[in-house]
């Protein structure tokens, strides 16, 4: 009997257009079974050797969008997906195709969970982009309707699969002893926030990129955060008459003693060598552990091009006999982690518990949720005392009684303790 997996998109711009519709587009000319032991889960090559994907629709928000995408799908496999487009096209998308399987979702990160939802609560698996969303009820609710309807909810945080940070988890990170501190940063270029997204005023560059490091963070050592701060800065893009965050620094303190400073930004410049100046640091009791992801020894310069650097291990071409090339590397393994244990659900017979270990879980994401949606009120009152010269003294605490903003400076209405969530970590 022919088993397929049925896949829409709902999002493809710089994410879903590149990454997640040329993982598909492999996965429907050639199926699963190539890319597992990459995972550590070849040992069900031979099981789901025979599922067939189908990329049944594209939406986005635009017509024109929706067009471009599935055009480049049939060049890529000599299919095209029906196209959706306009404001809620997952809705249209989910009435059209009762038979489907998986929705992904790489939609603005403020849109994911109205999106999610609706994919649950028909019945759909999800895979999403980080952050699965930036409001922790929201994250609560995602949760508690996955469970309900016995469904899969895979969060794309393709860090944990990056080689150097395997070796992190499973080797290095025991040699260096208990973590004491570390640093992680990961820097967007300016166009980014200027021309890429259109949103960054509902977003800052934490809440954006910060996600995939505190998910490392949380993957290397499942310890629960205890407190953090936040700061932010608003100087460079107020210039292009866009208000939102050039930089964003979050100070984490996690139950195991250590704390992580997290730093973002989408201001560097387009003269900067790398796609993204990205990497982290552990310093233990026994030892230290450097990982710079944007240089990793490779470098070229020629004339009129200066001198660049490329990440070869994210996203790269393999090419076929044929001329066509797949597309292989950290980036998209993560996206094949939720889809095995889709597929180990739908086709062997595996339980939702069972398959929950192989790939990042929305449980996983509920604590980086927690952390970005602290940071970001915390950072928007520091910004605000900042700015007023009295300092920064505003933090978050987490615990049993959930998540509660401590600010020692609010008067009135504004109580000194916020108590933002009520439910334990």
């Amino acid at each position: 009997m022919e088993r397929t997996i049925k896949i829409a998109l709902v999002g493809a711009g710089m994410f879903g257009g590149d990454v997640h519709l040329r993982a598909y587009a492999d996965l429907q000319r050639f199926g699963i079974a190539g890319q597992l032991a990459r995972l550590g889960l070849d040992k069900y090559s031979r099981d789901l050797a025979a599922v067939k994907f189908e990329v049944a629709a594209v939406a986005t928000r635009s017509e024109k969008s929706a067009r471009r995408s599935a055009a480049a799908f049939k060049k890529w496999t000599g299919h095209s997906p029906k196209q959706y487009f306009g404001a809620t096209p997952w809705l249209d998308i989910l009435r059209d195709f009762p038979d489907l399987d998986v929705l992904a979702v790489a939609t603005p990160d403020n849109l994911h969970t109205p999106v999610i939802l609706a994919a649950l609560k028909t019945g759909v698996h999800v895979i999403t982009e980080k952050p699965m969303c930036l409001n922790i009820a929201e994250a609560d609710q995602i949760i508690e309707l996955a469970r309900a309807k016995d469904r899969v909810v895979a969060v794309d945080m393709h860090k944990r699969y990056d080689p150097d940070h395997l070796r992190i988890r499973d080797d290095i990170q025991k040699r260096i002893g208990e973590p004491l501190y570390g640093t992680a940063y990961l820097e967007e270029p300016l166009e980014v926030s200027t021309s890429t997204f259109k949103w960054v005023e509902q977003s800052d560059p934490f809440s954006y990129v910060g996600p995939h490091w505190v998910d490392l963070i949380w993957h290397y050592y499942r310890s629960k955060p205890v407190s953090l701060t936040a700061v932010g800065q608003k100087k460079r893009l107020v210039r292009d008459g866009i208000n939102a965050y050039d930089a964003v620094q979050v100070r984490v303190d996690f139950a195991n003693g250590m704390s992580i400073n997290f730093h973002n930004n989408w201001i560097t410049p387009p003269d900067f060598e790398g796609p993204v100046n990205q990497g982290h640091e552990i310093v233990g009791a026994d030892g230290k552990v450097e990982s710079d992801q944007q240089y990793r020894g490779f470098r070229w310069w020629n004339a009129g091009g200066g001198s660049r650097t490329s990440n070869n291990h994210f996203t790269r071409d393999v090419k076929r006999p044929d001329g066509t090339q797949a597309c292989v590397g950290y980036g998209v393994d993560s996206l094949t982690a939720g889809l095995v244990a889709i597929c180990r659900m739908k086709f062997l017979g595996a339980t939702r518990d069972a398959v929950a270990e192989t790939y990042p879980t929305a449980e996983d994401a509920r604590i980086v949720v927690a952390i970005v949606h602290a940071a970001r009120l915390v950072r928007d009152l520091n910004f605000k005392y900042l700015q007023a010269g009295k300092g920064a003294p505003v933090t978050a605490r987490f615990g049993k009684d959930g998540i509660t903003v401590v600010d020692p400076l609010g008067q009135g209405s504004q109580k000194q303790l916020q108590k933002i969530y009520q439910q334990p970590l």
